[in-house]
C-alpha cells in the first residue's frame, strides 16, 4: 500500500498560479503511475493529469492542457501539478492518486489522497 498527502492548495485570483504537491510513503514510488483528479461541488470526479512510472509519458484533460503541467521526482517520492492561468472553473477539491498498473486516464486508481481545496475567484 501507499499513503498520499497533498499540499499547496489555497485561494487565488483568476489568471494566477498555484503548485500542488503530493508526497507518497514507501520506497516503491517509481512503481506507481500517478494521477491528479478533481471534484467540484455537485459534480462528478474528473481526470486532470497523469504521469507514467518513469515520467516520460503524460496525459492531460483537454480543459487543462497548455495550462497545467504534471511532473514527478522519484528520488523524493513526490508528484507535482503546476497550474497557471487559473480559471474560476478550476475551483475544486484536487486529489492525488496512485496505481501500480492502470491506464493514465482511468478513474480506477487504487490509492487516493485526502484531497486539497483549490479556489479561483473571478
Amino acid at each position: 500500500q501507499v499513503q498520499l498527502v497533498e499540499s499547496g492548495g489555497g485561494s487565488v485570483q483568476a489568471g494566477g498560479s498555484l503548485r500542488l504537491s503530493c508526497a507518497a510513503s514507501g520506497r516503491t514510488f517509481s512503481s506507481y503511475v500517478m494521477g491528479w483528479f478533481r471534484q467540484a461541488p455537485g459534480k462528478e470526479r474528473e481526470f486532470v493529469a497523469a504521469i507514467s512510472r518513469t515520467g516520460v509519458n503524460t496525459d492531460y484533460a483537454d480543459s487543462v492542457k497548455g495550462r497545467f503541467a504534471i511532473s514527478r521526482d522519484n528520488a523524493k517520492n513526490m508528484v507535482y501539478l503546476q497550474m497557471i492561468r487559473l480559471k474560476p472553473e478550476d475551483t475544486a477539491v484536487y486529489y492525488c492518486a496512485a496505481d501500480r498498473d492502470v491506464l493514465l486516464t482511468s478513474p480506477e486508481y487504487a490509492y487516493w489522497g485526502q484531497g486539497i481545496q483549490v479556489t479561483v475567484s473571478s
